[in-house]
């Protein structure tokens, strides 16, 4: 429909305007709604900055999300109707998710019904067709697939723990599922333009939540991301077939989509390993992630953030190569990136278990 020249301009203006509307939103946030969603009051709930900040970013995500919908029907109008189910299923699970962590935001959700809900959100991504398609038993695909969304919808949320580091670890994983799309097509659709418009909506909210932040992502943001995040490594990674041969390679499958949510997979594994040697319960917030002990080793909020981005855009060069390299993937190419997954892990893992301070300086 459009020329590869066409399409630049289009996704590069839909990118910007939707910067600049996300920057627009959230400063409406922050001069009319400056206390909404600051649950500081609540003393069981854990914080590295005790500063009372609005935490409403999720709202401006989700309001250029569903944007995003309408824009695509205006730009590519044959392609991905609305009413298709899996579509649909897309917008209820994030709509879901997204009122989930509303919900938490305002009123700090029993763990229980959260987990009904997570698990409502991909019950709807089974049903309509966005599940994982990994092996050849429909009920050991739902259950990976209900395990993948619940574990990255609360990954993400623990990551949600210093300023900038959850919005920059999903602007790298959004833009590995942008890269494939890129390298492998197709570049007309409704995936790409909710990629292009997350992205951007992302980028506008780093402008308040870079660190000293003004403004955090809250629940609301950071369930709706943990839905439209799994979705996005479903579809880009869990379910993508080789570039060349169209085959499916589950090695390739199950490592790519390791490489690409390395980060929160390995602060949610790390607290969690943490925590029950020490008795405690991985659910309870604490100022003991991988980002904080960064911080115990004398790294700035801003340098801690900056190392996750860095991180990052290795993930993206590493997809890219693989994407442009790897014609067929073989037994070499799963143990070099599992042993790039271990060190990764080893890194952020191993200063966990320094004697951390007892009030350290960052915590306010």
């Amino acid at each position: 429909m459009y020329t590869p020249a066409q399409l630049f301009m289009i996704y590069s203006g839909l990118f910007f305007a939707a910067v600049l509307f996300s920057l627009l939103i959230n400063s409406l946030f922050m001069r009319f709604a400056r206390t909404l969603g600051s649950r500081e009051h609540n003393t069981e709930l854990v914080r590295w900055s005790a500063t009372h900040k609005p935490a409403f970013g999720g709202i401006a995500f989700f309001i250029v999300f569903l944007g995003a919908f309408s824009v695509n029907g205006a730009l590519f109008p044959s392609t991905d109707p609305l009413w298709r189910p899996a579509l649909l299923g897309l917008i209820g699970a994030t709509s879901l998710g997204f009122l989930l962590g509303l919900a938490d935001d305002a009123y700090n959700t029993r763990p229980v019904l959260k987990f009904m809900a997570q698990v409502g959100c991909a019950a709807l991504l089974i049903a309509s067709g966005n599940g994982i398609r990994f092996f050849s038993a429909p009920w050991a695909n739902a259950l990976l697939t209900v395990i993948w969304v619940v574990g990255i919808m609360n990954s993400i949320n623990m990551l949600d723990n210093m300023d900038a580091i959850t919005t920059v670890v999903s602007i790298f994983i959004l833009a590995n599922g942008l890269l494939v799309h890129l390298m492998l097509g197709p570049m007309e659709g409704v995936q790409v333009v909710l990629l292009v418009c997350t992205i951007a909506a992302l980028a506008g909210f780093l402008f308040y939540n870079w660190n000293p932040s003004r403004m955090f992502m809250g629940d609301t943001g950071s369930q709706f991301l943990g839905v439209f995040l799994a979705f996005v490594g479903i579809s880009c990674f869990w379910n993508a077939p080789a570039p060349r041969t169209g085959a499916m390679e589950h090695w390739r499958q199950a490592v790519m989509t390791l490489l690409v949510f390395l980060l929160p997979i390995v602060d949610t594994t790390t607290v969690t390993i943490n925590r029950i040697a020490r008795g405690r319960s991985p659910f309870v917030g604490g100022r003991d992630h991988t980002t904080h002990h960064l911080s115990y080793l004398g790294l700035s909020d801003a340098q801690v953030a900056l190392a996750f981005g860095a991180l990052g855009a290795l993930s993206l060069f590493l997809n890219f190569a693989v994407l442009r390299f790897v014609g067929v993937w073989r037994n070499l190419h799963t143990a070099i990136f599992v042993l790039y997954a271990v060190v990764i892990f080893l890194l952020l893992y191993l200063p966990t278990r320094r004697r951390r301070p007892a009030t350290p300086d960052h915590a306010r």
